[in-house]
């Protein structure tokens, strides 16, 4: 087949099993794998759609500018399209983006602004705060604020669910994926709740996020918020895109753990996907317990390793990160709980019982 350009690329990504890595889970476990987009991500979908919607309903021309606070990926994902459109594309990045991933975003003509990861979203610093700045300041721009665009989410509701649904033949039981802006999980998850309420969804969220902690208690708890290394997953904010109600459970993973089995994707399934496939995957791992012969588990892979090759894939920097040292739940607890007084988390024995909770260790 000939396309007309690379944006009709975008989507219809192939599903894997997982044979090896997944040997011991009892059930059949496949991967969604996203990197087979053009841009390397599943924020390829949410960016075409967002900025066609906005073409639609007269907010953007040719010429205007395109400003997006970015973790990466919906950021390259943007500034392909732009490149395209004939738009001038602005970036806010946090501090956390690869130095790989920040070379992608200006390789594509972007302007890239980065920001500090470690400030609160209302701090003129961050990243979202510096994005508002710029619409304010540039004439004729868009800011397309994809944590709180629904176009975000119906992306996905009109193309990865319905793949997903076709793909594993109506049969899926489980979807497990990132939370980050909301997007991927929600609105896949909104399609296949229409097709099967049965459908088990299960969210990824990172320590130092406060969205599991919301979907608990409805409740924004600043003192959840904590630096920490995976990109494209967890917030700081409530993103309007995380459908809470959608979800059936919340699971958070370490960074350590998540790069382990990143790394272990590529060693025994020959797929280098990104960080947050690994957190997805370990999510798998944490409620093997859960899962039945007939189950059939789909996890979303957002993007691709080559992002994190001075990362997850360098053995340097996982030592300097501490990655390599023995890793069970009783030092991931140590780990955790180390985190949170390095940066004066208020460490209570409310929340000791909630992290031993969350990590399946006896209290």
């Amino acid at each position: 087949m000939v396309y007309e350009n690379v944006l009709e690329t975008i989507g219809k990504t192939p599903m894997i099993r997982l044979s090896r890595v997944c040997k011991e889970i009892p059930a059949t476990v496949y991967g969604k794998v996203e990197a087979y987009n053009p841009g390397n991500s599943a924020k390829d979908r949410i960016a075409l759609y967002m900025i066609e919607e906005a073409e639609r309903e007269g907010k953007i021309k040719p010429g205007d500018t395109v400003i997006e606070a970015t973790s990466g990926n919906t950021g390259y994902s943007l500034a392909m399209i732009c490149s395209l459109k004939g738009y001038k594309c602005v970036l806010t990045v946090t501090s956390k983006a690869s130095q790989a991933k920040l070379a992608l975003l200006r390789s594509m003509g972007a302007e890239v602004i980065v920001c500090p990861a470690d400030v609160t979203p209302e701090d003129p610093r961050s990243y979202y705060s510096r994005a508002l700045q710029l619409h304010q300041e540039i004439p004729n721009s868009l800011y397309l604020g994809q944590n709180f665009n629904e176009n975000n989410a119906e992306a996905h509701y009109r193309t990865t669910g319905p793949e997903i649904w076709e793909q594993t033949e109506g049969k899926i039981t489980h979807y497990i994926c990132c939370a980050g802006t909301g997007g991927t999980l929600s609105g896949t998850a909104r399609y296949l709740k229409e097709k099967n309420p049965d459908v088990q969804i299960i969210g990824i969220d990172a320590y130092g996020s406060v969205l599991k902690k919301y979907w608990e208690t409805g409740e924004f708890d600043p003192e959840e918020i904590f630096p920490y290394k995976i990109e494209g997953l967890g917030k700081t904010i409530i993103p309007d895109n995380v459908h809470f109600e959608l979800i059936d459970n919340f699971i958070k993973v370490t960074d350590r753990d998540s790069a382990h089995r990143a790394r272990q994707l590529a060693r025994e399934e020959g797929l280098l996907m990104g960080y947050s496939s690994g957190a997805a995957l370990q999510g798998v791992f944490k409620l093997k317990r859960l899962f039945k012969p007939n189950d059939v588990v789909v996890v979303l892979f957002p993007d691709h390793g080559s992002r994190y090759l001075d990362k997850i894939y360098s053995d340097t920097w996982m030592a300097q990160q501490g990655f390599f040292q023995s890793h069970n739940n009783d030092s991931q607890y140590d780990y955790i709980k180390r985190i949170y007084k390095t940066y004066k988390w208020k460490y209570t024995k409310k929340y000791s019982r909630y992290i031993k909770q969350t990590l399946g260790i006896p209290s």
